[in-house]
C-alpha cells in the first residue's frame, strides 16, 4: 500500500474515514460541500445519494428521489461529469454540483455497483464484500427505507473504464494520484453513501488489487 499522505482540510469541517471494503453514510444539508479524498491514489469510491426533507428525514416512498447516472449523463450531455457539472436525480432535480477535482477527471457513470452475483461470476465461492451490500447496510443503519432488491447505479469516482473502438469497455487502473480529491456541493438535503469498492479481482482499484481507505470532509454550509 502507498504511504500515508497529507489530507487536504476544510477549515472548521467534519472529517472521517471511508474504510477499505466498507460503506459510510453521510447526512448533508443544502449548501454544504463534501470533499472525498483518494488518500492512497488508486481506490474507487461508489458514490450514492438520496434526497432528505427539511428535517433531514427520508422522503415518502412515492416521491423517492435518488442520484441517477442516466439523468446525469442526459442533463450534462456527457459520459462523465466534470468541474461545473450538476449531478441529477431520477426526478431530474439537481442534487450536487462538482466544485473542484484535482485528479485528471477520469470517473465512470456506466458500470453498476458490484454485488454478490458479480463475484460469483468471477469465481468467488462464499461471501465477498460488495458495494451493493455496503449501500444497503449503510441505508439500514441510517434508518433510510430503501428496497434491497434495487441498487441505483453509482457515480464511480476515479474508476477508469475507457470506451474503446467499436464501443467496447475495459477495466483498467485508475489514473488518480495520492491525495487527489473531488469536492461536491449539495444542492438539496441528502443522505450520501460512499463505498470504498471491495473489488480485488480486476484492476478497478489498481493493478495491485488491494482496496484501501479513503477520507472525507464536509464543509459547513454558507448561512
Amino acid at each position: 500500500m502507498s504511504k500515508q499522505c497529507p489530507v487536504p482540510s476544510f477549515e472548521g469541517g467534519i472529517t472521517g474515514v471511508i474504510e477499505a471494503r466498507k460503506g459510510k453514510s453521510i447526512a448533508m444539508t443544502k449548501g454544504e460541500s463534501l470533499k472525498v479524498i483518494n488518500t492512497h491514489g488508486k481506490q474507487v469510491i461508489d458514490f450514492f445519494a438520496f434526497a432528505l426533507d427539511s428535517n433531514l428525514k427520508p422522503l415518502p416512498a412515492e416521491t423517492m428521489n435518488f442520484l441517477s447516472m442516466q439523468h446525469t449523463r442526459s442533463g450534462n450531455m456527457r459520459l462523465t461529469p466534470t468541474v461545473g457539472s450538476q449531478l441529477f436525480s431520477n426526478l431530474r432535480k439537481p442534487m450536487f454540483v462538482i466544485e473542484e477535482d484535482t485528479s485528471p477527471g477520469v470517473h465512470d457513470t456506466l458500470v453498476p455497483a458490484c454485488d454478490p452475483e458479480r463475484y460469483r461470476v468471477l469465481g468467488v465461492q462464499g461471501h465477498h464484500a460488495s458495494c451493493a451490500e455496503n449501500l444497503h447496510t449503510a441505508l439500514e443503519e441510517s434508518g433510510y427505507p430503501f428496497a434491497r432488491d434495487f441498487t441505483p447505479a453509482p457515480l464511480n469516482l476515479w474508476m477508469n473504464v475507457p470506451v474503446q473502438d467499436g464501443g467496447a469497455l475495459a477495466f483498467v487502473e485508475p489514473v488518480s494520484r495520492e491525495g487527489d480529491y473531488i469536492i461536491l456541493k449539495a444542492e438539496e438535503n441528502c443522505l450520501v453513501v460512499c463505498s470504498a469498492c471491495p473489488q480485488d479481482m480486476t484492476p478497478v482499484n489498481g493493478y495491485g488489487q488491494r482496496p484501501s481507505d479513503c477520507h472525507y470532509e464536509i464543509s459547513r454550509a454558507q448561512r
